[in-house]
Parts: structure tokens; sequence; C-alpha cells
């Protein structure tokens, strides 16, 4: 502001030594002066964004976004701040975990200035403050979990962390709304180790996997075996017991048909003429016999007395005479 009066100041000099000007120094002079005064009364603030204003040297009043009004050489603009939501990096440190393993952890805060006056006076540098914060709550949090504990824990860390920062921020003027870790990195030789771990889990479980494999493949391989043998057992049942049915019908029909042959045969019998026909039927098979009998032998054995031929006959039919009697005998049936 002064910078500008010296140049008010200036042109107006200038008017002075020029004789034909001379007489609108003092005017020249004063417009200066007023166009200074407009120009350093008049602020305009940015959407989302407040102005705080000191009177001699004290917090005065804050701008809020659009046209406002300060007076010149009383007032000025001490501070300026953003009402949107700021990301801020976490610079990388390394925490010691409860198993006293190094973990280098990332993170990021965003936050938000709610209170101009207590972000301006509230502490010297709330940007630092809350990162020096952040990540001395961080090594608080870490070192009373074991390693395995924090890739699982992102959450919880990230929640510890807010809940602190924001208690503290409340006389800063600021909100921190929330903390997100980007990265856990341990040693190499922990990452190794982990590596390692991780594919000798896989491998087990592939082993176990295959093995399951293979004893569902036996079970249903005997389980198969099983029904087969059973399917085939009745089946070879089905088979005996239709065959032995296939027997016994077969039995009944030749007895059946045994008996009505010698039915047939006694009726025979009893007919007139029927004696003299069953001698000359046995008389013929008993030729046909023997005739049968040289064809299919070299040797053959004969009566040594021709007559036992007749009574071999005899006998057989007395056999059939006896039968006869039988059948006209009605206390036989």
């Amino acid at each position: 502001m002064f910078f500008k009066l010296l140049l008010a100041l200036i042109v107006s000099s200038i008017a002075w030594s020029i004789p034909q000007t001379q007489a609108y120094a003092v005017w020249i002079f004063l417009l200066g002066v007023m166009v200074v005064f407009v120009v350093e009364g008049v602020r305009i603030v940015p959407q989302q964004s407040v102005w705080v204003v000191e009177r001699f040297g004290r917090f005065h009043t804050v701008l809020e976004p659009g046209l406002n009004l300060i007076i010149p050489f009383l007032d000025r603009v001490a501070y300026e701040h953003s009402l949107k939501e700021v990301p801020l990096d976490v610079p990388e440190q390394v925490c010691i975990t409860r198993d006293n393993t190094q973990l280098a952890v990332d993170g990021i805060i965003y936050y938000q200035v709610t209170d101009p006056q207590l972000a301006s006076y509230g502490s010297q540098d709330y940007i630092m403050a809350i990162t020096q914060l952040a990540q001395t709550t961080l090594r608080s949090v870490i070192g009373k979990m074991e390693l395995d504990k924090t890739f699982e824990s992102r959450d919880e860390i990230n929640r510890h962390i807010v809940a602190s920062l924001d208690e503290a921020g409340r006389n800063w003027g600021i909100k921190v709304l929330r903390y997100e870790i980007k990265s856990l990195t341990p040693p190499d030789a922990i990452l190794k180790s982990m590596q390692a771990q991780i594919t000798a889990e896989r491998e087990k479980r592939a082993l176990i996997a295959k093995s399951e494999g293979q004893r569902q493949e036996e079970i249903n391989l005997a389980d198969g075996q099983k029904q087969a043998a059973v399917l085939s057992s009745e089946g070879e049942k089905q088979a005996a017991i239709n065959k032995a049915q296939g027997d016994a019908t077969a039995i009944k029909l030749i007895a059946e048909a045994t008996a009505a042959g010698v039915r047939a045969v006694a009726e025979a019998i009893g007919d007139k003429g029927g004696m003299e026909a069953a001698n000359l039927k046995v008389a013929q098979q008993y030729i046909e016999a023997f005739a049968q009998l040289a064809k299919t032998s070299n040797t053959l054995i004969i009566p040594a007395n021709a007559g036992d031929v007749a009574g071999f006959i005899a006998t057989a039919m007395s056999v059939l005479e006896k039968t006869k009697q039988n059948g006209n005998n009605p206390a036989s049936k």
C-alpha cells in the first residue's frame, strides 16, 4: 500500500514540476490516494475460502466469500485459509511392532479448516503439528500389534489415528476427516520368509486337495465295483431262479406227457386187439434195440438161447396185463 501511495506522490510531483499541469498536481495526488484506498479497501474473497483480518496487529474479523470492505492503514489480511478438504501426505517412517520387527508405513491425512481464527492463532503451523502427531500416534499403535496383525488391522489403525488427530485438531481449528495407510513395507528378509510361508501354504492346500480327490476317486471306484457286484449277483440269482423255474416247468411237462402217454397206452391195451398189438410192438422194439447195438459197437452180446427173447417178451406182456387189470379194477382206484 505504501508503494502505491508513493507512486501517487511521484506522479503528483511530476505534475507539479510541469507548469502546464502544476494547478492539477494536488488533484492528481488526491485522486491517486482515493484509487489506492479503493484498491486496498475492497477485498473479493473466492468461494470456499476465508481471510482473517487484523486491526493494529490484533484479530478483527473473518472475511467470508464475496465482496468485503476493510479500512486501509488500519486493517490488513493476515491469513488466508481454504475451507476445502485438503489431502496431506505423511512422510514414510519406520515403526517397531510388538514382536520387534521393523515396518515402514506411509499414509495420507484428509483434513478441513473449520475455525479460521483458531487455525490462524491456535498453532504456529498446524500442518506440521498434525503431521508430527500422526506419525507419533502411528508409532504408538503399531508398537502394540504384532507384524501379522498390522496387515489385517488397517481400519483399526486408521480409526485410532483419526480419533487422536481429531481431538487435538479442535484446538487448532481443523477437523481430521480420515487417515489412510498407503503402504506397509516390512524388511526384505521378512518379505522373503512371508513369501516362503505363502508358497508352503499353497503347496499344502494343493496336496490336501489332491489327496481328497484321490480319496474320492477310490471311494467312487469302490462304490462302483460294489454296485456292479450287487447287480451281477442279482442277475445270477435271477438267472438261477429262471433256470430252476424252467427246469421245473420242463419236468412237469415231461411228467404230464409221460402220464398222458401211459394213459393212452393203457386205454389202447384195453381195446379189442390191444394186447396183440402191444406184443407185436414190444417184439419190434426189442429187435430194433439189438439192431441199433449192432450198428454202434463191434461187439454184440445176444442171449445164449433164442427162447430168451420170447421169455423177455412174455415178461413184458405180463406187466402190461397186470397194469390193465389194475386199471379195470375199481378197488385200485
